[in-house]
């Protein structure tokens, strides 16, 4: 990307996964049991690796979600942009 990001993706990715719910408790303790990590710190990466390996459809619908909204984004910003020049060029007139 030659835009610097919102966030930090590095940042994100190694996040600790706090325990909060039922549910993160529950894949807290699959993820570390599956990894057996050095610390008893689980990160979001770690997560995700688990997740893509023992349930890639989980995450195969969200990434295709998220590319389907940036997509239709996209089409949005282009409409945008080329209705922007259309009314600066009937301005010109």
């Amino acid at each position: 990307m030659t835009k610097q990001s919102i966030f930090d993706i590095r940042e994100f990715l190694d996040k600790e996964v706090k325990s909060e719910s039922k549910l993160k408790d529950l894949v807290i303790d699959y993820v570390g049991n599956t990894l057996s990590p050095d610390s008893d710190k689980i990160t979001v990466e770690q997560t995700i690796e688990v997740f893509a390996r023992e349930f890639p459809e989980f995450l195969l619908v969200i990434a295709e979600e998220n590319w389907v909204n940036g997509y239709t984004q996209a089409l949005r910003d282009v409409e945008f942009n080329q209705k922007k020049e259309e009314t600066a060029a009937e301005n010109e007139e």
